[in-house]
């Protein structure tokens, strides 16, 4: 079994200054916690801060090197131990995430393939059935994609791929259960 790669960078959610709210300590017991989403795999993580002006969206280095803001990732966390401020803020932050990496995630359209002879990656998009998939792929034949804009171009009927593959994200990330994984990791 391969090692699980980490996360590098994360969005912050939330900052949580006396830490949670649900924890049985005294106040003063309590460490500061930053609640985040990792860019590249989407995985949700408590962080522990070094610094106290840490913003909400703000993009905090997670790595193996020298932190300047983060003490330590302390745990990966479930959709549902995220707090409401977070909840709220994910779809905003992995709407970032998408936007500032337009081309790995438009390249999806081209690399995406068949799962099962029935399932294909590209069904697994909000909106895409049959006969939008078979578009897609023909379309990509022809010459791949280059941007989102251009698979909204060439495909009529998706006006706009990044909200599909948001949501899918966003799916993917609320569903501990789901089967198939595109962009996040269990």
């Amino acid at each position: 079994m391969k090692a699980e790669k980490k996360e590098q960078y994360a969005v912050v959610l939330d900052v949580l200054l006396k830490g949670r709210s649900d924890d049985p300590r005294p106040i003063y017991k309590r460490e500061p916690l930053i609640q985040g989403v990792g860019v590249e795999q989407f995985k949700l993580l408590e962080l522990v801060p070094k610094v106290q002006d840490i913003k909400i969206h703000e993009l905090v280095y997670i790595g193996d090197e020298e932190r300047e803001k983060i003490e330590r990732v302390k745990r990966r966390i479930g959709y549902d131990d995220l707090t409401p401020t977070a909840k709220l803020e994910l779809p905003f932050a992995v709407e970032r995430i998408v936007m500032e990496n337009k081309d790995r995630f438009a390249d999806f359209f081209n690399k995406a393939i068949s799962i099962t002879p029935r399932l294909h990656m590209l069904h697994l998009l909000p909106g895409i059935g049959k006969k939008l998939m078979w578009e897609i792929l023909e379309e990509r034949n022809k010459k791949p994609f280059s941007s989102f804009e251009d698979i909204a171009q060439r495909i009529k009927a998706i006006s706009h791929p990044e909200k599909m593959i948001i949501e899918r994200i966003l799916e993917e990330i609320r569903d501990p259960d789901t089967k198939y994984r595109l962009f996040t990791v269990k």
